[in-house]
Formats: structure tokens, C-alpha cells, sequence
């Protein structure tokens, strides 16, 4: 067994493709403290007792009910654990506010609303604000007395940000900007008292604001009727002449941007962490069902396909989990690091999650696309009941889908994840050239058949592993040499080696976690983990060889197609695993537990 105490993991953004992960080193939730789980069992709590059971009164809408709940939430601290105590919060760590933010995702529209007062909402000011601002704000923000909203998107203006078209002018007297134009899909907007705002000095200048509700010229439209999140407040803000005064732009004025993108990074990594929590409820309700139901006299839970459903949903939650808890470290590892470089706490954690915007990116893609399989697969298990909203698997299902547009759409991220690993090559801070080099002299040698690895417990596993990477090299390095600048136009190959990347990086975490959990408690008592790794890994190679074949295809042809295929059907090889059985292990497990209990 490894006693030696857990080191901080310094691998940098992008660095885990490059370099083999120590799993003694990497943050999983078994590493929770003591106090870190009792803030989880009082979250959970606020939200099986104080939001579930009045959750068809919050989808109706029902006039102040948010926001009351909101203030119980404060009444909690649930509001402030990520603000600092000097303005009113509890001042946790990000792990620990990560942990609060996985529970209220179980909380269907309420999450929304959550996630906007603590996020978007809060965190501009408290990274970006001067410190007139953070004292005028925050500690009413932090106890929910003032709500907060986030004014970015506009009608002909989502995924291009910077294409906003709302515009602000100096006052002739210099004391005020006359703000004009139109911000929708305004999450809270129907309620808040705090909005930040972005629009354009001078016709170029992209700058935030902080607006106040009831503001001379600020207006806002009805409640949008939507799909899912019916609950939470969604509304358009317009701007005729709106009066802000001078005092209340947000960051520096033609820096906007900075605020968005970096907002940006730390919401993507939250929503993650948010719809993880669902996935859990999901999973359990299904299980429950599934035992509850008879068909042909017996339960469904019995029969081998709804098993293997169930079992799926627990394997990619669990990656989920393994991933989303493995780069909350990173993030706070890197936090801590800046704070004590001498870096203030407005360049902290945005510096942390722009090291870790790969990460959070992907994240955001593959947690959410987990969380749409789960409650399809949901609907699925509960079959015409699930149609029915008499059932609450119906409204996951609805409110589920939004998470895929949300913080950017899962194809500008998909975009994003490549896009940002080779920027980072070229500013050398990621060497990608000398791994992905020495993977293409590899592929001209003779392939290693070495069987002694089996003595080691998982070494097969963390072979494929590394495999897996090079396989990504081999094409991403390819694709460079031959299409060079014209890269970043080929946006179905981008996507094809960001998928590579996901389903690697989540592989990854959960072989990392399993790894650690293998050694602390031995082989029988993490016999289920390793199925749960195991399938995800085997199906993995699958999704990977298909990834980059049709990567390959797109842009190789002739001999070096041929010669590249070969490459990548050596690194994406996986042995025959029955996971028929390994999948009933993990079902037959959920089922006698009546819940998802990973």
C-alpha cells in the first residue's frame, strides 16, 4: 500500500496528454475531509427538504417563490462559500464550493438560479470590481438580499460575443453612460437587482457594467416560455438612454472581454459539476423505478437490458465524477500557487481556470453530453410512464437539454478544447511537437509485444491509456503538418480530435481514481470500480478509432492513409472484455443498494 502523503499534482493545462498521471497525486471525492462532506449532507438536505418537494410550485413560476428560496439558501451560507469573509462570505476552498455546487444540480430550475447568483452573477465582481464595488455588493449578494443576473448574449449575438451590438455613450457632463440596445435569454433577469452588462464604448470599446434594477432607461421584457427550466426567470433586458454612472463600469473599459472569457472558464467547469449532481438523482430514480415495475411478473429490474442502461449511466457518472473532481484540484493547487506568488485574489482563481480552460471545456462537453444520455436513458427505463409528467424524469429530461448550449454550445467548446491546446504549442508552454514526433517514428518501428506488464495491477489499462494518447498525436500531428493554417477552417476534424481528447481525458481520470482506491482498499472492495473502468476504457478504443478514422479520411489519402490507419488501430487495440457480465456486476450492485451508490 502507498502511505506516502498525497504531493500536489503540478501538471499543467493540457499536460496530462503529454506525460503519464500519478495516480497518488491526483484529487478523487474518497479524498473528501471530514467537513467537506458535512457541507454536502447539508446541502443535499437543503434540496430534498427544501427544494424538491416544492418544485412543481417553482416550474408554475409561482410569484417570489425563487427568490425566497434563495434566501434560505444564503440563510445557510450556501450563497458565500466561495466569497471571501471580508465581504460577508465563508471564504471555503474551490473543492469545497465545487461540492455545493454537484448538490444544488439536483435541484432542477432552482439550480439555475443558484448557479447564476454564485456565478455569473457574483464572481465578475469579485475578480473585476473595484473594492468600493465588492463592498457595495457582495455581502448583500452573499446573503441572496441582492440577486444578481448576467447581460452577454444578445438576438443576433451568442457563440460571437464580441459581435454585441449594445452600445454605450458618455454623458455629456461626464458623470453617467447612456447604454442602448438588448440582451436576451437573460437568466434571473426577470427578478435581479444586480446585472452586469456588456456593450461597446465608443463602437469598439467592449466594457462591462454594473446595472441596477430600476435604472432610468432599463426595462425588461416578458417571461420567455421554454422548454425545460421552466422555473427559472428568463427574460430580455432593453437599454434606451439607460443611465450608469461612470463609478459603475466593471474591470477596465475596452477589457470586457477578459471578464467574459474568464467568467467563462470558471462557469463552464461548474456547470459540470452541477449536472453531475443530476445525473446521480437520475440514475437512482431509475433504479427505483426499474425494481418497482413489473412486466410478465417479475420486475425490470431483471431483465439484462435495462441492466445494462442502468450500468452505463453509473460508468459515465462515475467518469464524470473522477474528472470533474481531478481538475478542481488542479484549479485549486494553482489558485493557491498564484496567491502566494503574490497574484491578488481578483487574478487568482480566473488565472487557475485559464490554465485549466482545456479541461474545463471539456468538462463542460462531456458532462453534459453524460447527463442528456442518462435521462434519455431514464425516459427509456420508465417507458410511456416516462412520457408522463406525472413522473420526474420528465422534467429532467426537458431541463436537461439546455446544458448543451449553456456556456457556450458544446461545438464552440469542442472548437475551443484543440484550438487552445495548440495555441498553447506555439507559445510553448504545451510541447506537443517532440511526443507527437516521436509517436510518428514509433509507428515505423516494430511493435512492442512485451507480456510482463500483467504483473502489475491494472498495467493493461494504463497501457491503453497511453496508447490512446499517442493515437490522438499521430493524427492531431498529422493534420497539422498537412493543413497548417487551414486547421482551424476544418471544424469537422477539430471536432473529431476533441472527441479523442474527451473520451482520453475521462478514461484517464477514472483509471487514475480507480488506481488510487485500488491500492488504499485492495482488490475485492473495488472489484465494481474496476468494471466501471474496464468497460468505459474497452468501449473507449472503439469511440477513438472512429474519431480518428474519420479524421484521417478527411484530409490523408493514399500510402500515408494506409500507413496511418495501421497506427491507429495498433494504439486504439483493446483485448476481448465481456461486458455483459461486467455491466450486470455494476447494475446488480445499484439494485440491491436501491440507488446509485458509487
Amino acid at each position: 500500500m502507498n502511505t506516502s502523503l498525497q504531493q500536489a499534482d503540478t501538471t499543467k493545462g493540457g499536460e496530462w496528454l503529454i506525460k503519464e498521471s500519478n495516480p497518488f497525486t491526483t484529487f478523487i471525492p474518497e479524498d473528501f475531509t471530514e467537513e467537506q462532506r458535512m457541507i454536502k449532507e447539508m446541502s443535499n438536505q437543503f434540496i430534498n427538504t427544501g427544494i424538491l418537494p416544492v418544485i412543481d410550485r417553482i416550474d408554475k413560476q409561482e410569484p417570489g417563490l425563487i427568490q425566497s428560496l434563495l434566501d434560505k439558501a444564503g440563510e445557510l451560507g450556501l450563497l458565500s462559500i466561495a466569497i471571501p469573509e471580508e465581504y460577508g462570505g465563508l471564504g471555503k476552498d474551490f473543492i469545497t464550493a465545487t461540492i455545493v455546487n454537484e448538490e444544488m444540480g439536483k435541484g432542477f430550475s432552482f439550480a439555475i438560479s443558484f448557479s447564476v447568483q454564485t456565478g455569473i452573477g457574483m464572481l465578475p465582481i469579485l475578480y473585476f470590481g473595484t473594492e468600493a464595488q465588492k463592498q457595495q455588493y457582495l455581502p448583500k449578494m452573499a446573503t441572496g438580499e441582492l440577486k444578481g443576473a448576467y447581460g452577454l448574449t444578445e438576438p443576433n449575438s451568442g457563440s460571437d460575443a464580441l459581435g454585441a451590438k449594445t452600445t454605450a455613450t458618455l454623458s455629456s457632463d461626464g458623470n453617467y453612460y447612456l447604454l442602448n440596445g438588448q440582451k436576451c435569454w437573460i437568466s434571473n433577469g426577470g427578478f435581479a437587482d444586480v446585472y452586469i452588462i456588456f456593450a461597446k464604448i465608443d463602437g469598439d470599446k467592449f466594457t462591462a457594467f454594473i446595472v441596477e434594477r430600476g435604472a432610468e432607461g432599463f426595462t425588461q421584457g416578458e417571461e420567455e416560455h421554454k422548454m425545460g427550466i421552466k422555473g427559472s426567470s428568463t427574460v430580455q433586458l432593453y437599454f434606451q438612454d439607460c443611465k450608469v454612472p461612470v463609478k459603475n463600469v466593471l474591470g477596465e473599459i475596452g477589457k470586457g472581454h477578459l471578464i467574459a472569457f474568464n467568467i467563462l472558464n470558471i462557469g463552464r467547469f461548474k456547470l459540470g459539476a452541477a449536472v453531475l449532481g443530476g445525473q446521480k438523482n437520475v440514475i437512482t430514480d431509475a433504479v427505483q423505478y426499474a425494481i418497482a415495475r413489473e412486466q410478465f411478473k417479475i420486475p425490470i429490474a431483471k431483465f439484462g437490458a435495462i441492466k445494462h442502461k442502468l450500468a452505463e449511466m453509473a460508468i459515465q457518472t462515475w467518469m464524470s465524477e473522477s474528472a470533474v473532481y481531478r481538475t478542481a484540484k488542479w484549479i485549486e493547487d494553482k489558485e493557491h500557487e498564484l496567491l502566494s506568488n503574490g497574484k491578488s485574489v481578483n487574478e487568482a482563481l480566473p488565472g487557475a481556470a485559464e490554465e485549466y480552460a482545456i479541461e474545463c471545456a471539456i468538462l463542460k462537453v462531456f458532462c453534459s453530453e453524460v447527463t442528456d444520455f442518462c435521462v434519455d436513458e431514464g425516459v427509456q427505463i420508465h417507458g410511456g410512464n416516462g412520457f408522463s409528467d406525472e413522473y420526474g424524469i420528465s422534467r429532467a429530461y426537458r431541463d436537461a437539454r439546455i446544458n448543451r448550449i449553456f456556456e457556450g454550445t458544446n461545438e464552440i467548446n469542442r472548437l475551443l478544447i484543440v484550438d487552445m491546446m495548440l495555441k498553447r504549442a506555439m507559445k510553448g508552454k504545451l510541447d506537443l511537437m517532440t511526443p507527437a514526433t516521436a509517436v510518428s517514428k514509433e509507428l515505423m518501428s516494430i511493435p512492442d509485444f512485451n507480456d510482463n506488464e500483467e504483473e502489475v495491477p491494472f498495467a493493461k489499462e494504463k497501457k491503453y491509456i497511453i496508447n490512446f494518447k499517442k493515437a490522438l498525436l499521430l493524427i492531431a500531428g498529422a493534420a497539422v503538418q498537412k493543413l497548417m493554417i487551414k486547421l482551424d477552417k476544418e471544424q469537422e476534424i477539430l471536432m473529431n480530435l476533441a472527441d479523442m481528447a474527451i473520451q482520453i481525458f475521462a478514461a484517464e481520470s477514472g483509471l487514475l481514481r480507480l488506481l488510487k482506491l485500488y491500492d488504499a482498499k485492495g482488490e475485492a472492495a473495488t472489484a465494481i470500480q474496476a468494471a466501471m473502468v474496464r468497460t468505459f476504457i474497452y468501449d473507449t478504443a472503439d469511440r477513438i478509432n472512429k474519431a480518428g478514422k474519420d479524421a484521417l479520411n478527411s484530409f490523408a489519402e493514399g500510402d500515408e492513409l494506409r500507413m496511418m490507419h495501421i497506427g491507429l488501430k495498433r494504439f486504439t487495440k483493446a483485448e476481448p472484455l465481456n461486458t455483459k457480465e461486467t455491466r450486470r456486476l455494476i447494475a446488480n450492485q445499484m439494485i440491491a443498494e436501491n440507488k446509485y451508490c458509487f
